[in-house]
């Protein structure tokens, strides 16, 4: 058997979890052509097959399988010598990508990484912050904000904080729209939510808990959205209240009848939680999540409620 250069594992790691050649290389940093030329090569020096090529992407066969289960005990080793034995000066440099709800990573994470990018300026930070669950047992994400914790894989999963949800308007709509007196009273509302079958996880199907069959007449799978078009006087919402307590042209609807509670989790790959890089980053999101508990509860002073400006609105 030839001789086979261990590097050529990392490219076999990324095409093995994203099935294809130009999503690894643009996690790689390479060309999809140099992918390749590894992947063959790898496969040439074990004398083995170790992907299927499809239309659809790269599947791996029986042998990949097994030697994914040995790449990524070699990848926990490599990082494992790289934390406890690489020694302070590279510790807090390289890259740490951390996914997030689109809510919680573009309105509170984002505007905070500036001042974490200052303090440590050999870090490089990815922040994806989409509608999605991302994978970490794919390496999708070095740390990942979910609301939910993780029921398996290799994860280290600890509650970041509780966040209140409540039914926000702009006053425009509410000025022109019928009364709201009680929350059942909102099926005769324009009302903005998610798109039903792109919610990912059930913790955002939550209009039924505000009013038994209610529906999203205007649909977006994006949070940040639904609150400019709400804002715009699009309809009523429900939002996070960190979120719509900083967004001018919103006012609490009901906001003593309809709080609905969630919680914000922080999961980390078990081989990735005492990297130094990770293990900086993780606790800067801990301190400042803790830092704005209130606002996340929805105690910071709200604006006037429907309640105090009901004399306001017209049927």
């Amino acid at each position: 058997m030839e001789r086979f250069d261990w590097d050529d594992l990392r490219f076999f790691l990324a095409v093995a979890r994203s099935g294809r050649l130009t999503s690894a290389a643009r996690r790689l940093g390479a060309d999809h052509a140099t992918v390749s030329r590894r992947i063959s090569s790898l496969e040439t020096s074990l004398k083995a097959k170790l992907f299927e090529r499809r239309p659809q992407g790269y599947a791996l066969t029986a042998h990949g399988e097994r030697l994914m289960a040995r790449a990524e005990s070699m990848e926990t080793d490599a990082l494992s010598i790289q934390s406890e034995i690489g020694g302070a000066d590279m510790a807090l440099s390289g890259v740490v990508r951390i996914g997030a709800p689109d809510g919680f990573g573009t309105s509170f994470l984002a505007p905070r990484l500036a001042r974490f990018m200052a303090a440590w300026p050999a870090l490089e930070l990815q922040l994806v912050a989409m509608p999605r669950l991302l994978s970490l047992s794919k390496r999708e994400a070095d740390v990942a904000i979910t609301l939910a914790p993780p029921k398996e894989g290799k994860i280290v999963a600890r509650k970041l904080v509780d966040y209140r949800l409540g039914l926000y308007a702009a006053p425009s709509y509410l000025a022109s729209a019928p009364a709201i007196v009680e929350p059942d009273d909102l099926h005769g509302h324009a009302v903005i939510g998610y798109i039903d079958d792109l919610i990912f996880t059930p913790e955002l199907d939550y209009l039924d808990e505000v009013s038994k069959g209610l529906r999203a007449r205007t649909q977006s799978s994006n949070l940040t959205a639904q609150m400019a078009l709400a804002a715009a006087g699009g309809g009523v919402c429900v939002l996070p209240a960190f979120m719509a307590q900083r967004q001018a042209g919103l006012v609490p609807v009901l906001p003593q009848r309809v709080a609905i509670q969630r919680s914000f989790w922080l999961v980390v790959h078990a081989d990735l939680k005492d990297v130094a890089r990770v293990r900086t980053t993780v606790d800067f999101i801990v301190r400042e999540t803790k830092a704005a508990k209130a606002a996340f509860l929805g105690e910071a002073t709200p604006a006037a409620s429907l309640e105090t400006r009901q004399s306001t609105v017209t049927v």
